[in-house]
């Protein structure tokens, strides 16, 4: 099988997109076969800000539903595969639009959310971001992780504290992720996880996605596809072929303004980072080129077998288990 066949064959997961939403961009999506995708709709948004962006993102997905269909059950994700579309997972990079009401995890998750970063950079109600002092989770942090337990919504734990993600993790009955994150190992960064983090996850049946933001990767922006697969066979290496996938955070069509938005704190406040140019790796710069990926994984002599998993059916059997079909 060729590395096309098999990127054409396989299920394609991206457990981080937080681009700009539009036709064209579900049309890349198409054209690099992504069978699914965890969308971004909420960072900095509270309750009602957040059920705006779910209304706006279903009326896209309405007005496209030749691409893509709404992604409810690792099912929705198989019959996306089947239909040739790409299948759609809302998800939080912040628990911020819970407010301080358990009622609305439910709420989220009946409206299609599958996966919740706790934590975006700073504190909030549930715990504390990788940018400040973390001071773990908090009892209301808690009792948000049993309710997502309970719905069925994985825990994200990328953006997250150390302390607040290693409590997650103790406290939580179903697996929980780090979505999209680089080894510190490779590039020492507040965003980038140590091998002891990666291990621990691991270790307590967690799920890592690996992701390519040229900040984060050790080559910086002069990284190419290749550097992106010695990040992903680093942290395999820490955590075996089974917990391991993709999350690239692409950010396709966002413009300065947006990238602002994300870097101050609640999108307004003091700045909590600059990341400087933004340029995804060479190969793989458009989610379009998502097949480069699968031929770049194979050339760095992983198995048929490995690359299936990493692309996609290591993300299938984790959001079975947390989603519970």
């Amino acid at each position: 099988m060729t590395p096309a066949e098999l990127h054409d064959d396989a299920i394609v997961i991206d457990g981080l997109i937080i681009a700009k939403w539009n036709r064209e961009l579900l049309e890349d999506m198409r054209r690099g076969g992504l069978t699914a995708a965890n969308c971004t709709v909420s960072v900095w948004e509270g309750f009602q800000a957040t059920v705006d962006n779910i209304v706006a993102t279903n009326a896209l997905m309405t007005e496209c539903s030749d691409l893509v269909r709404p992604v409810h059950t690792t099912a929705d994700i198989t019959r996306a595969k089947e239909e040739g579309k790409t299948g759609i997972i809302y998800g939080f990079q912040n628990a911020h639009a819970f407010e301080d009401q358990i009622g609305y995890v439910e709420i989220f998750k009946r409206l299609g959310v599958g996966i919740v970063q706790m934590c975006y950079n700073t504190q909030n109600l549930v715990g504390t971001g990788c940018y400040e002092r973390d001071g773990g989770l908090s009892g209301f942090g808690r009792e948000i992780v049993a309710e997502m337990n309970r719905v069925g919504i994985m825990c994200d734990l990328s953006h997250v504290g150390a302390r607040t993600s290693e409590e997650v993790i103790l406290e939580s009955r179903k697996p929980v992720c780090y979505s999209h994150c680089l080894p510190a190992g490779l590039k020492e960064h507040p965003r980038n996880k140590s091998d002891d983090e990666l291990r621990f996850i691991a270790e307590h049946g967690g799920f890592v996605g690996v992701t390519m933001f040229t900040p984060f990767l050790r080559a910086g922006v002069d990284a190419t596809v290749d550097d992106y697969v010695e990040a992903i066979e680093y942290i395999m290496n820490i955590v075996g072929e089974d917990a391991i996938g993709v999350g690239t955070d692409f950010t396709q069509g966002q413009d300065q303004a947006f990238f602002e938005w994300l870097t101050h704190d609640k999108g307004y406040a003091r700045r909590l980072t600059n990341f400087g140019t933004i340029i995804n790796p060479e190969g793989i710069r458009t989610i379009g080129e998502f097949p480069n990926l699968t031929e770049a994984l194979l050339k760095r002599g992983l198995s048929e077998h490995q690359v299936r998993k990493i692309m996609g059916e290591n993300w299938m059997r984790v959001l079975k288990d947390v989603w519970g079909a």
